[in-house]
């Protein structure tokens, strides 16, 4: 008979994940071998994908801003050779929808960043929503017929254009370039102009890169396969959704969008997803 993780160890397991702490780092912190940890964070990710599947729908959500936050499978897209498949490997790109309300992620989809990513993200997010939306983006030209596809004219949809300033890469630069202006639009619709924005969905970029080690920048941490990313995204945002109080509306966004009465611990999370 297999040995099976006790219960206690499990949960101090998946919390460590989920704030952020690498797959060795945990193995050293617990004792147990680094498969067995790689094995638990996949099937309760599983079950993670399933519990955002089912719960997260009807959504009263008004506004919603949607950005991609870029990793990697493998290598770098540079990297990559003609032997490697570029569907598995090489920049991976995670679609993020967020309510900046009740700082709910509704939908998010891992994958290369192409017109037909963009289609399934918007398909997916249109069928959580239970009302009229006003929709944010960057100007990302795939949101355009993605989100005119998906919402049709239930939707105000904006778009945000930021302009940089002009500096010179190289050696030593870490930090972003600098926003010199940006410049709002109504794509259609009747968007109200002062929430076209976003600025919530970028700061949920610095929430996972924090939370999710394999996409923490300027380090080694990566997925060496694709499936162990979408599994670490999953099992970040069911946490995120339904277990981490949020600073600014002292609950969880799970509670927030009226699908959970009340903050889950993360034994709770495992009880509902293993």
């Amino acid at each position: 008979m297999a040995n099976v993780l006790k219960r206690e160890k499990q949960e101090a397991i998946i919390a460590a994940l989920v704030e952020g702490t690498s797959i060795r780092s945990v193995e050293r912190m617990t004792g147990v071998h680094r498969d067995t940890i790689m094995r638990l964070m996949v099937r309760v990710a599983d079950g993670c994908r399933w519990l955002m599947d089912t719960e997260m729908r009807d959504l009263p959500c008004e506004r919603i801003q949607v950005d991609e936050i870029w990793g990697y499978v493998g290598k770098k897209q540079r990297h990559l050779t003609e032997d490697d498949d570029v569907r598995e490997k090489g920049d991976m790109w995670t679609w993020v929808a967020l309510d900046p309300d009740s700082k709910a992620i509704p939908a998010y989809l891992v994958g290369k960043r192409t017109w037909a990513n963009a289609e399934t993200f918007m398909d997916d997010l249109a069928d959580r929503l239970s009302y009229r939306v006003q929709i944010s983006a960057d100007a990302l030209e795939a949101y355009v017929g993605a989100i005119d596809k998906a919402f049709g004219p239930n939707a105000d949809f904006g778009q945000i254009v930021k302009v940089y300033e002009a500096e010179p890469i190289g050696p030593g630069r870490y930090s972003p370039p600098k926003v010199s202006h940006s410049e709002r639009y109504a794509v259609w619709g009747d968007p109200d102009p002062d929430h076209i924005s976003t600025s919530h969905v970028e700061r949920q970029n610095l929430t996972m890169r924090m939370s999710i080690r394999r996409l923490t920048r300027l380090t080694n941490a990566f997925s060496k396969k694709r499936e162990n990313l979408e599994a670490a995204v999953d099992l970040h945002f069911a946490h995120y959704n339904f277990v981490r109080r949020h600073g600014t509306i002292k609950t969880t966004p799970a509670v927030a969008v009226g699908v959970a009465d009340r903050p889950w611990t993360v034994g709770e999370l495992l009880d509902a997803t293993t």
